[in-house]
């Protein structure tokens, strides 16, 4: 099993070239795992709490449970991943199966800050865009599918995201084996990881 590891900053990009490499790759054997899921279970809180939660931070994340699951699957077990929810700000009980691949795939911004977790993947990438590129793909995103208005988005992006970015996700980007700049022309670097991947299958 090929266990990849993409981060970047919020809004950089990481599905579309996650969707890149899955296209061109054989149908059943490629997994990908979103350390969305794997945010902290905050049943205990209400809405109004959770809303407030630093979701930028790294230990908002439950890496060890992300780290368990990576384990059976790299021993052949299928797992039950969770599924999160952007408007109720935590996980649901509903779990979608993962089954092992020839090669997982791990996306997320903050999934580089882990030593542990990055012990465990092959090829680590970082995708890197423009903070207002960024910024304007994050505003888009939460006020249009994830039912916060302008302000709340704003607001968090001062005192939670830039803040988070600067101190733990940007940093992360001397971990990774190949960095890609992220716009709508840069085919290179995704071939050349394609390439990589390939490679490693046969």
């Amino acid at each position: 099993m090929l266990i990849i590891g993409i981060a970047g900053g919020t809004g950089c990009g990481k599905t579309t070239v996650v969707n890149q490499l899955i296209e061109e790759l054989p149908d059943g054997e490629v997994g990908v795992i979103s350390q969305d899921a794997y945010y902290n279970d905050l049943s205990h809180l209400t809405i109004e709490e959770r809303r407030k939660t630093n979701f930028d931070h790294p230990q908002s994340i439950d890496f060890e449970l992300l780290q368990h699951h990576l384990g059976l699957l790299k021993n052949g077990e299928s797992i039950a991943q969770p599924v999160y929810s952007f408007l109720e700000c935590n996980r649901t009980d509903k779990t979608v199966t993962t089954h092992p691949s020839k090669v997982i795939i791990v996306e997320g911004i903050l999934i580089l800050t882990n030593a542990t977790l990055r012990d465990m993947f092959d090829i680590k990438i970082f995708v890197h865009a423009d903070s207002d590129e960024r910024l304007i793909r994050r505003l888009k995103r939460d006020v249009n599918e994830r039912g916060w208005n302008l302000d709340e988005t704003l607001d968090k992006y001062l005192t939670n995201i830039k803040p988070m970015h600067e101190q733990f996700i940007e940093p992360s980007k001397e971990f990774a084996d190949i960095i890609i700049p992220n716009n709508k022309y840069n085919t290179v670097a995704v071939d050349i990881v394609r390439t990589i991947i390939s490679d490693k299958l046969t």
